[in-house]
């Protein structure tokens, strides 16, 4: 597989097959991610897997801590801006009604749309999690780092026939995650992502989103 069409294939799966992933087949992945692009050589990121009866224990739990408060924000990072301007307020509705057509709920199923979102604490069925977290005393560069390294980890997952989904949605229960996880208090958790074998049937996995043309975000300066 070449890398344009890793990049072009990758999506956010959000439906995978009941299939088990190996700690060694995620180690395989890591072993080749690791060599993401840092600067200054601080490889900033941190890694914590959950697979087996780990994974089942922090969904449970999870479960817990949105049933004792469901509309609870646990989140110490803002994922988007609090009044997101145009064009990116457009894109963020346009993507996320695309996708609820997929699944065949309307906007107006507030309950179906919740349900759903609530699948993200399942990891979408996915039978591994990753969750990333940085130092407390890093800054922007370090978290373009740490973007780069999940990047190549979703790359490297399609080469081995494997998809992903990051989910900037565990930011919203990251009290729970960082101390399920045992986080120290000098890291920061970012999101989590979902591993496994995308469900090719499931229509939510058709989902492609639109992109910007190159001549929308770029400036080619003249001589």
């Amino acid at each position: 597989m070449t890398v344009t069409a890793a990049i072009k294939s990758r999506i956010s799966t959000r439906a995978f097959l009941d299939r088990s992933v190996s700690k060694e087949q995620i180690r395989e992945i890591l072993e080749i991610a690791r060599w993401a692009p840092s600067g200054g050589n601080l490889q900033p990121w941190k890694v914590h897997v959950v697979i087996g009866a780990a994974r089942d224990r922090l969904v449970e739990t999870t479960k817990q801590a949105i049933a004792a408060n469901p509309f609870g924000d646990e989140a110490e990072l803002q994922i988007y801006p609090p009044k997101l301007q145009e064009p990116w307020r457009t894109r963020r509705f346009d993507v996320g009604e695309e996708m609820y057509a997929a699944l065949g709920i309307p906007r107006d199923d507030k309950a179906a749309r919740f349900q759903w979102l609530l699948n993200n604490y399942n990891f979408f069925g996915a039978p591994a999690g990753l969750f990333f977290s940085l130092n407390r005393s890093f800054d922007k560069g370090q978290w373009a780092h740490l973007g780069m390294f999940m990047q190549s980890i979703a790359l490297t997952a399609i080469e081995k026939g494997l998809a992903t989904c990051m989910q900037e949605a565990w930011a919203a229960r990251a009290k729970t995650v960082s101390k399920f996880l045992g986080l120290g208090e000098d890291e920061q958790l970012y999101c989590g992502m979902a591993l496994g074998y995308a469900d090719e049937t499931a229509k939510v996995n058709s989902l492609r989103s639109v992109r910007a043309e190159v001549d929308e975000f770029t400036v080619f300066l003249k001589e």
